[in-house]
Parts: C-alpha cells; sequence; structure tokens
C-alpha cells in the first residue's frame, strides 16, 4: 500500500518545534499499517525537520543555540543577502539538517525510541506556514 498526503504546518516562530503530534494527524492511515516506512519531506529551503529529544524542552533551546554558533547571521561575508541577514544561514542550516526524515512503521505506530519525536526546526525569523509531503509504504494489518 502506497499513501500519500500534502498538508501544512501553520507558522512557527525561529527555533525548533516539537511537531510529531500535528504529523501524525495529517496521516491517520499510519494506524493501518502492520510494517512500512513513512517519509516526511518539508518543501522549503529554509526550514528544516530533525528527530530528536521530545521529553525536555531545554533540548530545543539548545539546538537552536548551537545552530547560530555553526551559521552565524553577522561576521561572515555572504553573497545572498536579498532576503535579509538570516536567510543564508537559514540555508545552511537546512542543508546541515536536511528536508527529510524517514522512520519504520511498526504494528500501527512510528518505531521512534523512547524519547524521539519530529522537530519542526524554522531557521527563518518570520519564515510562515511550511508545507510538507508525507508518503507512506508498507503491509497493511
Amino acid at each position: 500500500m502506497w499513501i500519500q498526503r500534502h498538508f501544512q504546518l501553520p507558522a512557527f516562530p525561529r527555533g525548533f518545534h516539537l511537531v510529531t503530534r500535528p504529523v501524525l494527524e495529517a496521516v491517520p492511515e499510519i494506524a493501518d499499517l502492520h510494517i512500512g516506512m513513512f517519509h516526511l519531506f518539508i518543501q522549503h529551503t529554509s526550514a528544516s525537520l530533525s528527530i530528536n529529544e521530545n521529553a525536555d524542552p531545554d533540548v530545543r533551546v539548545d539546538m537552536e543555540t548551537y545552530m547560530n554558533h555553526i551559521a552565524p547571521e553577522h561576521g561572515l561575508p555572504l553573497v545572498h543577502t536579498i532576503e535579509g541577514p538570516d536567510d543564508m544561514p537559514a540555508h545552511v542550516k537546512s542543508s546541515l539538517l536536511g528536508a527529510a526524515i524517514q522512520v519504520p512503521i511498526q504494528d500501527g505506530r512510528l518505531a521512534f525510541g523512547t524519547w524521539q519525536g519530529i522537530y519542526l526546526c524554522e531557521h527563518r525569523n518570520h519564515g510562515g506556514a511550511r508545507r510538507l509531503v508525507a508518503t507512506l509504504h508498507g503491509q497493511a494489518k
């Protein structure tokens, strides 16, 4: 069975946001699969997706701190500046973290580890709503 859903997440402020729940709500068919794969792709170049800690919100704050240290908005000679000082660093962060994640499906659920969840990593100060494509492939229950 193959299923694909296009959906949108609302605008989030800059930072790392746990979005597991709204993503799962967009693809309820996961519950119908015994075994399979879940692929999630973000259709933007200044935001990214990641799987990381879902319990302690301090991790999300620290992730933003580290990424800003790796790709600062000021102090480097940038050529692509037409969209503002946060845009080119956002592209770098997006390339480092990636535009997609993949998670196995097991018995109708994503086979996450105990403390894992899906992050929307918003790298722009005002990124706006973000479009995503979820693709499921697997064996029905």
